[in-house]
């Protein structure tokens, strides 16, 4: 593996001296507070400039990336209402979007991130609509880059954005246990468009009961000091009708699915959070290499209270074919103007073996370098939340 001195020469100029007077930033993703009563506007905007070396085996890319920075922006209403006896009815409609073009993410979709109405109460919540997959929640506290532009998201773009249309979803919270199942009778009803895991499969099929349905089941344990997560997602595929009739990712029968199997883990050494795990998948919509092992482990630390330093290694390892193996290396450093807005720098390098063109950056599509080779990526931005 190349040395980030020797990744970072590979830049062109201005990501050199970028990289070197900024560093590299994070701010993991934040869980979302539980309603309050009444309704709540919130959101977020994270734009920046990216430069991405060696595209296609050619020149270096300039561009703001539209998927994520630190952070994927969104816009959103959530609210609650008391029903007495400790009964809340409650609801989210979180839209997200591109920063750079101002159009809609997720496919299109006017609420794509969250759109869902249910009860909670002291026994947990139970809500119907479009809804993350346990899988997210479960590596929410051990991924310390969470879902930015070089990070879990460019070796397996569903992570950062599972989640299932008609949706039943159940969590609950008992003591330091965090427990929940979900379940999708078709989990994407808009197909790929610019939504990163699209795949035009709607379900909902009187004629196959398996058409295109998702479930998820997570375990998750946090104390003062650490924590751990396990989790299990599963999407099937739908039984096409003709070469015109296109299933993305070839799960092209009810009998196919996809799954992946998480455990991971984190631990606070004083003010310094270390975390880690692995990601188990089982594609059957893969002929040459279904299955395959994403390994991670990242740290950050708080340099002062206003700048926090973020590093992470990931890796990509497929069974019986290694030749599309993938390694990815991040690092981000962020400085708090204030408790809503904060510049950052980004740094990632990725190593691709012989048949592997897995782009660094998750920011957008079009920035894959040629089969086998090596690529990095600077991004400096900024973002503030309301």
């Amino acid at each position: 593996m190349k040395t980030p001195a020797r990744t970072l020469s590979r830049l062109p100029r201005l990501s050199r001296a970028a990289a070197a007077l900024l560093g590299a930033s994070a701010l993991a993703a934040q869980a979302q507070p539980a309603p309050a009563p009444g309704v709540n506007l919130y959101g977020l905007v994270d734009a920046g400039l990216e430069v991405v070396s060696n595209v296609n085996g050619r020149g270096s890319l300039t561009r703001m990336p539209s998927n994520t920075g630190t952070l994927p922006s969104r816009v959103g209403v959530r609210g609650s209402e008391d029903l007495g006896g400790g009964l809340r009815g409650v609801f989210t409609l979180e839209m997200g979007f591109a920063p750079d073009q101002g159009t809609s993410g997720q496919g299109g979709r006017l609420f794509g991130r969250q759109s869902y109405v249910g009860l909670a109460g002291p026994w947990g919540s139970v809500t119907l609509g479009r809804q993350y997959s346990m899988l997210y929640w479960s590596v929410f506290d051990a991924d310390v880059i969470g879902p930015a532009v070089y990070a879990m998201g460019s070796l397996d773009a569903y992570v950062p954005n599972a989640r299932a249309d008609n949706s039943v979803a159940y969590r609950g919270t008992f003591g330091g246990w965090n427990v929940g199942a979900q379940y999708s009778t078709g989990r994407d009803t808009v197909n790929a468009g610019p939504s990163p895991v699209g795949t035009n499969c709607p379900g909902e099929s009187g004629a196959d009961s398996k058409a295109c349905r998702q479930w998820s089941a997570m375990a998750k344990y946090d104390s003062a000091g650490w924590g751990m997560a396990l989790a299990y997602d599963n999407q099937n595929g739908r039984t096409t009708a003709g070469p015109t009739d296109v299933v993305f990712g070839n799960l092209n029968s009810s009998s196919k699915s996809d799954s992946r199997l998480s455990a991971n883990g984190y631990v606070k050494l004083g003010s310094v959070k270390v975390g880690g795990g692995l990601m188990r998948r089982d594609n059957e919509g893969d002929a040459v290499k279904p299955r395959s092992d994403l390994w991670y482990l990242g740290a950050s630390y708080p340099i002062t209270p206003a700048l926090t330093l973020d590093g992470q290694w990931l890796t990509l390892r497929y069974k019986g074919a290694d030749d599309y193996d993938a390694t990815l290396l991040a690092a981000r450093l962020a400085y708090s103007l204030s408790k809503r807005t904060a510049l950052y720098a980004q740094v990632g390098h990725i190593r691709n073996d012989r048949l592997s063109a897995v782009s660094v950056s998750g920011g957008a599509a079009g920035s894959n370098p040629a089969a086998g080779g090596s690529q990095s990526g600077v991004n400096l931005g900024i973002r503030h939340s309301f």
